[in-house]
């Protein structure tokens, strides 16, 4: 009989796509998913349920009806910008709820637990590669969101028994191989799908946020991680702690960075097509480089990204992207001026 894990945004990116490898690792991925960001086509390899995490009724029927042992958490607000600005909308949906969602979970029997965690919870590296042993200092409420939470699961281990896997990402990227997920956020901030829309033509050129950086090109420089392998280390992390594992906290990365030029090169070079670029200033708060450390997700969940050559995840990602929006013409840079600064406000620190 399939074992039901309980998955939160389960209709968004990461999330659908670990729905996809759960599957296929032989549980039944249950989701719960407000719909607010998850799109409903993304659920395909288990039942929807519509709702809310900070619904504790809801969430005590699921645990009932599905008989939910494990819960894999990525129903989370994730703009660094927008967190900056609204606060409260962080802090109510991915500290609040979250909350109820754990008691919930807790007063059910359910006590094991995987979270969507962030390299932004390190803040402004101090050193590179970053290892676990970093100082987590967030610089905005979205990276301190996330923080609280995994101090929550620490104590809530000690005092409740509940057993954990804080899994902190760095640049999720790509797209499902076999064409049946991908990247679909509004707005879109990430930067690799916003190079691949300027070579399509359906945005007027990428906007790269400084050129001044102290790095090999003078752009920033990001440790890209394919989705597909960030969905199997979600999938390690639910068999070790079904088989009783200690709790843990792991970086999701490849140890390799890639700088925004590069990105540039790489999709223009699989898609034939010239991206338009419009220079802009650094943005407040942007570190030059973002690189994990990725020792301890091979050693603690034998995980090893195989995916995440950049050349893999931008064909995988323009595969997805010419599949829902082909090649237009191309176009000038004048809507491109007018739409940096809201591009800025809303971008992640980590995109």
């Amino acid at each position: 009989m399939r074992l039901n894990i309980l998955v939160t945004g389960g209709g968004g990116y990461i999330g659908s796509h670990t729905c996809k490898a759960l599957a296929a690792a032989g549980y039944n991925p249950i989701v719960l998913d407000d719909l607010s960001t998850g799109h409903r086509w993304a659920v395909k390899w288990g039942p929807l349920l519509v709702g809310d995490i900070g619904d504790r009724a809801l969430v005590r029927e699921a645990i009932k009806r599905f008989e939910i042992r494990l819960t894999v958490h990525f129903a989370a607000h994730a703009y660094v910008g927008e967190s900056i600005e609204e606060p409260r909308k962080y802090f109510d949906n991915n500290v609040s709820k979250a909350l109820a969602l754990l008691d919930a979970l807790l007063d059910a029997g359910a006590d094991k637990f995987v979270f969507s965690s962030s390299c932004a919870t390190y803040g402004i590296p101090r050193e590179l590669p970053i290892a676990e042993h970093h100082p987590q200092l967030p610089i905005n409420p979205y990276g301190a969101s996330k923080l609280f939470l995994e101090n929550v699961l620490h104590w809530y281990e000690r005092a409740y028994g509940l057993r954990y896997t804080c899994l902190r990402y760095f640049n999720a990227a790509g797209a499902d191989p076999d064409g049946e997920l991908g990247e679909d956020h509004t707005p879109e901030t990430h930067l690799i799908p916003l190079v691949i829309a300027a070579a399509q033509g359906s945005n007027p050129a990428v906007e790269v946020f400084g050129n001044d950086y102290d790095t090999p090109d003078g752009t920033a420089v990001r440790d890209y991680v394919h989705v597909c392998d960030l969905a199997d280390a979600h999938v390690k992390a639910v068999d070790r702690l079904l088989a009783d594992a200690s709790s843990a906290s792991i970086n999701l990365g490849t140890g390799r960075g890639y700088s925004i030029r590069d990105v540039i090169s790489t999709v223009e070079k699989i898609s034939g097509r010239t991206v338009p670029v419009l220079e802009c200033a650094r943005r407040p708060g942007d570190p030059p480089a973002l690189i994990a450390d990725p020792q301890l997700g091979r050693s603690v969940l034998g995980w090893a990204p195989s995916r995440s050559d950049l050349s893999t995840i931008v064909r995988t990602a323009w595969d997805w992207h010419q599949k829902t929006r082909p090649c237009g013409p191309p176009s000038g840079l004048e809507s491109a001026r007018a739409s940096a600064k809201q591009r800025s406000r809303n971008a992640a620190i980590s995109s």
